[in-house]
């Protein structure tokens, strides 16, 4: 895309009024993004890909867009992101951390079905508590809309309600901010019965202290002497409007959160099951659009989709792998993080997170080929930290896309996470000393056995050489002679089996 003219609010330091030109003519180039331009690219390991199919047979249409001219007669409406103006403020730290926010901020909006017009970044030392960027910025900004047709605003920051209705007033259409954005992205991409449901939950959520009336006929209500003075017989009628979409709304969001506690059964069953097996666990966690699901399906071939977007998959996805010396274990994607993440989203979420919460290892994928890959880490890490019982689970640092990433960038990282690997799930380099540092950390059966096992149970040597460690084995006359390490559950039974045939 050609980067249409950048605009800046007028500063007494030219040389910082240009930097922030070039700041957003690079956002508005794409250059360096997140987003690599060559697009999606797919290796042998990630199967058929059914599931990009799908999606790509519905594409959202520009132009049909029925807004009206004037936002503030709508009460209601459908999020429908097409040519939209960026706005961001730079308030503290260099140029390129706000390059990096903003270019974040372009690519959500791309995923989410739109194109990038214009942009905005404002100097400033905080948000204007009116209307985040100040009168005076707020009419160049209605100048802009106007001029490159845009229907929509995205502003790279969570708006009061009162922000957002006096910006809207001000530009006449359609104001969204951050979370509203990434909370269009999930609803566009969850597929699952609980996706859906945790999802539409943000989404009620961030909406509740955010309804607006219509006008004053939908919050007046009149009785008594305050109708006109006629007294009974002309009172309103009693719950305005916008109080009863409120009690349907938080209705919704009581159901809501009774389906998703009564799925968590579900998932604690399946966990059980595992655990029951002694199959260990590892929880692949990581920044959105940095690589987990290509990840899995180099480790596992699990045919998970993988696409160049952010957000592209949210279900949770729990695949099978196993260690070079043949132990087994689980390998489960997750959702993906990014800065700023809704606090609406890390509580609908809570339950898809606890499979972080259970696992044995957390491979904690970055991106290695990304402008700020420190800012990955500390996102992540920020929201984990969160998780009960995460902080003593052990981690392994995955540099992602090292076939991308800058050599100086590779050696910076590994200096500050020492132990980190990089790897390539496009091409396998790393994969191997990745795989290799997985089967070091997974947990150990705890108990060793040295005994016969009898030729008819021959079920339970299997179970040894899949969930446990085996050091050896002979066979002799009277059965396999096993020494292995195995859970204490299944000794029992190998004790119990050895005894019986003595």
């Amino acid at each position: 895309m050609t980067a249409p003219s950048a605009r800046t609010t007028p500063h007494p330091d030219a040389s910082t009024e240009d930097r922030a030109q070039d700041v957003v003519a690079r956002i508005l180039a794409r250059a360096g993004t997140a987003i690599q331009a060559s697009g999606d690219q797919h290796s042998a390991h990630d199967g058929d890909q059914l599931d990009l199919d799908e999606r790509a047979a519905l594409r959202r249409v520009a132009g049909l867009s029925t807004e009206l001219e004037d936002v503030t007669e709508v009460e209601y409406r459908q999020l429908r992101l097409e040519r939209v103006v960026l706005v961001g403020l730079w308030t503290r730290g260099s140029a390129e951390n706000a390059e990096v926010s903003l270019r974040e901020l372009a690519a959500l909006a791309e995923t989410a079905g739109s194109e990038v017009l214009d942009g905005l970044l404002q100097r400033r030392s905080a948000p204007d508590p009116g209307t985040y960027i100040g009168s005076g910025k707020a009419a160049e900004l209605a100048d802009v809309v106007k001029s490159t047709g845009a229907d929509t605003v995205i502003v790279d920051s969570e708006l009061a309600p009162s922000q957002r209705r006096a910006l809207e007033d001000v530009i006449k259409v359609k104001v969204i901010d951050r979370t509203a954005l990434i909370l269009d992205i999930f609803a566009q991409h969850a597929k699952s019965r609980e996706g859906k449901a945790q999802v539409e939950l943000a989404q009620l959520e961030y909406l509740l202290p955010r309804l607006r009336g219509w006008g004053e006929s939908m919050s007046r209500q009149a009785g008594g002497r305050a109708a006109g003075g006629e007294g009974i017989g002309s009172r309103g009628p009693g719950e305005t409007k916008i109080e009863l979409d409120r009690r349907r709304i938080r209705t919704r969001m009581a159901k809501l959160r009774r389906q998703i506690a009564g799925m968590a059964p579900g998932r604690a069953a399946r966990r059980s099951s595992r655990r029951t097996g002694a199959v260990p666990s590892v929880a692949i966690a990581g920044y959105t659009n940095a690589g987990k699901s290509s990840l899995l399906n180099r480790l596992t071939g699990a045919g998970v989709l993988v696409q160049n977007a952010l957000f592209a998959t949210l279900d949770p996805t729990v695949r099978r792998a196993e260690t070079a010396d043949g132990r087994l274990y689980t390998l489960a994607d997750t959702v993906g993080f990014v800065r700023n993440l809704p606090t609406q989203l890390v509580e609908a979420f809570r339950s898809t997170l606890e499979e972080v919460g259970e696992s044995d290892v957390i491979l904690h994928v970055v991106d290695a080929s990304h402008p700020g890959p420190e800012g990955q880490l500390t996102a992540v890490r920020d929201v984990l930290r969160d998780i009960e019982g995460v902080k003593d689970i052990p981690e392994i640092i995955a540099l992602n896309k090292a076939d991308l990433a800058e050599p100086e960038t590779l050696a910076r990282l590994r200096t500050r996470e020492p132990g980190a690997i990089a790897v390539s799930a496009k091409t396998g380099a790393g994969v191997a000393e990745l795989q290799a540092k997985i089967a070091e950390l997974l947990p150990r059966p705890a108990a060793e056995v040295d005994l016969v096992v009898p030729y008819s149970r021959g079920d339970l040597l299997h179970r040894a050489h899949t969930a446990g460690e085996v050091i050896s084995t002979e066979h002799l006359a009277e059965g396999t002679r096993l020494v292995a390490r195995v859970d204490q559950a299944l000794a029992v039974e190998l004790d119990a089996a050895a005894r019986a045939a003595s």
